[in-house]
């Protein structure tokens, strides 16, 4: 099948165009130059205009949880979002160099470094299952690299509620797929999180997807799924990788849900209790706070596709207002008091002049006299 190509970047104010980065099914993503302040990002543009709502609202969804999440060290920053002028919504978001799918593919990643990179991608699941969003898509390549060389989790295009149940939209990367997904039993949950990410980590290391087979095979999807039906674990291949890490992979990947570590933060204490075994530096579990997670949660809104809008700062009119109970105007007694006040200072003022002009008089007439 023919690669799409990329449609024309926008005019977007503030932004520079650079080049294109990559297309998918819904969207474009371009890299820009911010110019104020001057720095790289990542612009993220969907296919269709403004007047496709699903669309827009799905994007605005996207980046309202990026927006709530990316205070996490290990999810990526969104910026900004907005409609541009030919009506394509876009997302201005932290722009990262490239994905950890470039590297499993190109070298194999030591053993320590996928399991600080598990330890770090399991603490971001976590922080989104306690903000009450399901991210539905943990793949490789949903898993950034700054140009710090840290990873993040990214693409929350198809994440839901927690507690929503069972959706009319399948978000499915079947390589990295749980049985009740690529079966559609299920839309997502936190055990088809857990299945996830130990298919990720399973594929750092391994340089293939879990259920992945070398050779002519290899594309047919319907043999993958059934293969991931049946959840029969096979090894990395890797003589480094201990039998402690093939345990806690195996454990993630149970066909069972209720047979899997119970939640992502779970699954990642048990990488770090492997660390611990190869005497590795222990990966700090970067779990947010109960106060982040109720900060973090998205308050429902309104389905009204949302733009660009003129800010504006409500200022107390300086014109008079008619009251609410009366005929006459607010404020009338003010202005007289105001005149009033006027009028006081002048007679002040000209009784002090006056007073000034009567004492040089009676002066004027004592030296008189005195004289």
């Amino acid at each position: 099948m023919a690669r799409r190509q990329t449609l024309s970047p926008p005019l977007l104010p503030g932004y520079t165009y650079v080049r294109p980065l990559g297309s998918g099914g819904f969207a474009d993503v371009f890299l820009f130059q911010q110019n104020m302040p001057r720095r790289l990002v990542a612009v993220k543009v969907l296919l269709s205009k403004v007047q496709d709502d699903a669309s827009a609202r799905a994007l605005a969804a996207e980046a309202d949880i990026m927006a709530a999440l990316s205070s996490h060290p290990s999810i990526l920053t969104v910026y900004e979002a907005s409609v541009s002028s030919d009506g394509r919504p876009y997302m201005v978001m932290e722009y990262c160099p490239t994905s950890l799918t470039n590297r499993y593919r190109n070298e194999k990643i030591p053993v320590g470094e996928v399991l600080s990179i598990g330890i770090k991608t399991a603490s971001a699941v976590e922080a989104a299952h306690r903000a009450g969003l399901l991210h539905r898509d943990i793949k490789p390549s949903n898993i950034l690299v700054t140009s710090f060389g840290y990873p993040v989790l990214s693409d929350f295009g198809v994440a839901s509620a927690v507690s929503a149940g069972d959706t009319e939209t399948i978000a499915m990367s079947p390589p990295w797929s749980a049985p009740e997904v690529v079966e559609h039993r299920s839309t997502g949950s936190v055990a088809t999180e857990v299945w996830a990410l130990a298919a990720t980590v399973y594929t750092l290391l391994a340089q293939r997807s879990p259920f992945d087979l070398p050779g002519p095979g290899r594309a047919d999807e319907h043999a993958l799924k059934a293969r991931i039906a049946k959840a029969k674990y096979t090894p990395t291949g890797r003589t480094d990788v201990p039998r402690e890490l093939e345990g806690v992979l195996e454990g993630g990947m149970r066909r069972i849900p209720g047979d899997r570590y119970p939640s992502a933060a779970v699954f990642g204490q048990a990488l770090q209790w492997v660390e611990q075994s190869l005497g590795l530096p222990v990966t700090p579990m970067e779990i947010p706070t109960d106060e982040w997670a109720q900060a973090s949660t998205i308050a429902p809104t309104d389905d009204a596709p949302r733009g660009p809008t003129r800010s504006t700062v409500p200022v107390e009119s300086q014109r008079l207002r008619r009251g609410p109970e009366t005929s006459s105007r607010a404020g009338t007694g003010t202005m007289r008091n105001a005149r009033a006040n006027r009028v006081g200072r002048g007679v002040v003022a000209g009784a002090i002049v006056g007073g000034i002009a009567l004492l040089g008089v009676v002066v004027g007439v004592v030296v008189s006299v005195m004289g």
